[in-house]
């Protein structure tokens, strides 16, 4: 079909992360195939669109990040629609069809695509399609797919209700006919596509049944002896299947090589989101016993010849790099070990496909090779079924290749979900997995995303403590599994604990041998801040805090800030404090002992700590988990919350303490409000919404 022929729509996303720019790719690239145009544009890139004299129909694909909010490239599209001045009729000529990207392990979930979505049919826009909300905790496919499936029905009937109010009806059985076609076209293709991939070297046959099942008599040999699914082996019915599969991404970049003179550009370069700070790391605490089950440590950071800024329950990133053992690891198999310190010049390729195609603005034009590995691409990125498709063409055993197929497929689904997403699994597994795998570095370049600065609450107050700001982490591991033939660290937390070795444990090797004091490493961070997790603006009103584990985080700031508003404010009324604080054990993972100094000096007025693991000789079982402790105060619990109007904060897990902790509240309010548990959530909602009922958790 000529290009002039088809239809166009406007093709709209917003991205935190990546996911919601890889969705709408996929749908751009889906649309040529059903004789349409997907005039793709980033939400922020405001001068290249216009939904005020928008006639096509318009498609957005959006995630959630942080607590509910837009991501940040969608912070101006959203500010210009929530202008109250807008009259409702404002996009009465606009339709749409929206996908919003979430977790449900958060409570404000796809509040993104909602908050849009919302704000659009206020505005009087009308809807062409369903809005699907995709969920991250279960897989997004699982929504996704079915929804880009739908779309282009969905596409049709809005071209053909569009011609008839053009008045244009001698066109719409032309229309009807050339997008009712794309379907079979696209049947065609899939069918081409699955012959073409799954045909055997040695074979000259056609018929994709017979070739289907040469390869998974091939499969099944090869490991006759395995009765259950795994990484790298299918059983019945999805070994025997015929496989709808993705289509081949188009290559984009072109990678060339270069020699191993020049510098590589300053990692500031590498961050959109704000001023970039390289700040030295001055302290650094274990708080956990060795025989503690985890390890916590306290970081303190020296600010004071910097403008950085924070106030107690903000947030702050950390720009981290690969593992060097992986990054090394991976040039080896990748065969180019001798050219890590080769810069390389990427480009977009000439003549390239992909629509649309640009230079990834997380790699630099010109830098070197391990550079580019180190600090810009995420190697512990769980690969996208995209990926896995292209890198199907670059196997060269046959069982492998059909393996990587299944996982990509539609009839693989649930074999990804378990063994690539919930396993964790990262590039160099499936490379270690599928050894006959040999990608070319322009593919990582493609697929890989942005190596992401890691988030952290501070703990810490400019006002107690100034020209310092401290943050506090557990070490994350990942043991080895079936899936991964080696435990590993975090990227970040894994890489600050090696960094700061040397203030943990000084010997006669770190010393600097100028002062005696261990050699100063800086990190580089940028600010990320909170604009509701905050102290009340009154001091006089009374607040609540609940943060188990390292979830005590940011009250240690909030304390702290408190403290030194009493000392020097003594004409001030300060409303009472309390905090809930559980850990594992009293005598490994206590993490700030300190805060019974607080609760002495009267900045915190109830200290309620519990233990999960340790036994107790009392005659009352004492309460394991803070929502067990929470609801021992039912009372003080309602009165702070209704009463007195005051505020209730939660840190730390979601999955296991922060529901636990809202459905105690729950309880509490349906208890002491007597009313059904239905109305209690109603009032939980209503005090999210007014912000005194605040969360900083994660997943």
């Amino acid at each position: 079909m000529c290009c002039d022929l088809k239809r166009r729509f406007l093709l709209l996303y917003a991205t935190q992360k990546g996911q919601a720019k890889a969705i709408a790719e996929e749908i751009q690239q889906q649309a040529g195939a059903h004789g349409l145009e997907a005039d793709m544009h980033c939400m922020s890139e405001m001068d290249k669109y216009n939904l005020e004299t928008e006639k096509d129909p318009v498609v957005i694909v959006i995630s959630t990040t942080g607590t509910g909010d837009p991501p940040d490239t969608a912070r101006k599209f959203v500010k210009k629609i929530q202008d109250t001045t807008l009259p409702p009729d404002h996009f009465t000529h606009l339709q749409y069809g929206l996908l919003g990207l979430g977790d449900s392990e958060y409570t404000f979930f796809c509040n993104g695509g909602k908050t849009v979505d919302r704000r659009l049919q206020e505005l009087g826009a009308q809807h062409f399609y369903d809005t699907g909300l995709a969920d991250d905790c279960v897989g997004l496919e699982l929504v996704v797919d079915p929804w880009i499936d739908g779309l282009w029905l969905a596409l049709k009937e809005a071209f053909l209700l569009q011609k008839e109010k053009e008045g244009m009806s001698s066109n719409v059985d032309a229309v009807s006919s050339s997008l009712s076609a794309a379907p079979h076209v696209v049947h065609e293709l899939n069918l081409s596509s699955e012959v073409q991939n799954l045909k055997l070297e040695d074979g000259g046959v056609r018929n994709s049944d017979v070739l289907t099942q040469k390869l998974v008599d091939i499969n099944l040999v090869a490991s006759a002896g395995d009765t259950e699914p795994s990484l790298v082996h299918s059983v019945p019915p999805v070994s025997q299947s015929a496989l709808n599969i993705p289509a081949l991404p188009p290559e984009y970049i072109e990678v060339q090589f270069q020699d191993t003179h020049g510098e590589n550009p300053h990692l500031s370069s590498l961050i959109s989101e704000g001023t970039t700070f390289e700040v030295p790391v001055t302290k650094a605490v274990q708080l956990t016993s060795e025989d503690a089950i985890k390890t916590a440590l306290l970081l303190e950071l020296d600010i004071a010849d910097t403008v950085f800024d924070y106030q107690p329950g903000d947030a702050f990133c950390v720009i981290c790099p690969n593992n060097v053992n992986e990054v090394e690891e991976l040039l080896q198999i990748l065969g180019l070990s001798e050219k890590g310190e080769h810069f390389v010049c990427v480009k977009v390729k000439q003549g390239t496909k992909k629509k649309g195609a640009i230079h990834p603005q997380h790699i630099p034009e010109r830098s070197t090779l391990k550079f580019i590995l180190t600090w810009c691409l995420e190697l512990r990125a769980i690969p996208k079924k995209a990926f896995l498709r292209a890198l199907v063409e670059c196997t060269s055993d046959a069982g492998e290749k059909r393996r990587l197929q299944e996982l990509c497929s539609r009839q693989g689904a649930s074999d990804y979900t378990r063994f690539i997403r919930e396993s964790n699994v990262c590039l160099l597994d499936l490379l270690h997995a599928f050894p006959s795998c040999k990608p070319s570095l322009n593919l990582l370049i493609e697929h890989l995303p942005k190596l992401q600065a890691r988030s952290y609450s501070v703990s810490s107050s400019n006002l107690y403590q100034p020209g310092k700001l401290c943050f506090v982490f557990n070490i994350v591991e990942f043991p080895a599994c079936p899936t991964r033939a080696v435990s590993r660290k975090g990227v970040c937390t894994g890489w600050l604990a090696e960094l700061v070795a040397p203030l943990l444990h000084p010997n006669k090797n770190t010393l600097d041998t100028k002062g005696g004091n261990p050699s100063t490493e800086k990190i580089s961070i940028f600010a990320r801040p909170n604009n509701t997790f905050h102290l009340p603006a009154d001091p006089s009103v009374p607040f609540m805090m609940v943060g188990p584990g390292t979830g005590i985080s940011p009250f240690i700031g909030f304390l702290q800030h408190r403290q030194k508003l009493r000392e020097e404010r003594t004409d001030w009324e300060f409303g009472e404090t309390w905090l809930f604080f559980g850990c594992r054990h009293q005598h490994r993972d206590y993490l700030f002992k300190q805060l019974k100094c607080f609760l002495e000096n009267g900045t915190l007025t109830h200290l309620k700590v519990c233990f999960s693991r340790d036994s107790s000789t009392a005659e009352v079982t004492p309460p394991k988990y803070v929502q067990d402790a929470i609801r021992l105060y039912a009372k003080e619990v309602a009165r702070v919350l209704l009463k007195e109007r005051g505020y209730f904060y939660v840190c730390g897990d979601k999955k296991h303490m922060a529901d636990g902790v809202s459905d105690a509240v729950v309880d509490i309010i349906s208890m002491e409000m007597e009313v059904d548990k239905l109305e209690a959530m109603k009032t939980l909602a209503m005090l999210r919404e007014a912000k005194r009922y605040l969360q900083d958790v994660w997943s």
